[in-house]
């Protein structure tokens, strides 16, 4: 018998799989009738589900100078990172003593903007206050 001509025989597992495959395409019941009771017929169904990423934080923080006002730091502190006053003035007393001081924690978009807030008020003022961002 030439190649062409010999019967085809399917293998158990791949008439296992086309078996599942003509269920699963049939819809639901699997192409079943009530009274089959599908013995021996066991399909998976899954759904995936996007895994949502946390965003990065990044730490603001303002710089000690010595030519901008304290008073200044402790407005901005309260108006762009809604502190009050107590914890502006605390902000701004860590920021003279240590040279540095963090006045929140933000994702990248909101760090952005409240760096570039705080840099166009002391520039509107002839401040050299300086903000930077850097991640957590």
């Amino acid at each position: 018998m030439s190649e062409i001509s010999k019967p085809f025989a399917l293998t158990a597992p791949l008439a296992r799989d086309l078996a599942v495959r003509s269920r699963l395409s049939a819809g639901p019941g699997g192409g079943r009738s009530e009274d089959d009771g599908g013995e021996g017929q066991v399909g998976v169904v899954t759904k995936t589900r996007p895994k949502t990423k946390k965003p990065s934080l990044y730490r603001v923080l303002l710089l000690n100078d010595d030519y901008t006002p304290m008073e200044f730091v402790i407005l901005i502190v309260e108006q762009v990172f809604n502190k009050s006053r107590e914890e502006a003035t605390s902000i701004m007393w860590h920021v003279h003593n240590e040279g540095v001081g963090e006045c929140g924690v933000y994702p990248y978009e909101v760090a952005e903007t409240k760096v570039t807030q705080v840099m166009d008020a002391a520039r509107r003022n002839s401040h050299p206050l300086q903000c930077v961002m850097e991640k957590q």
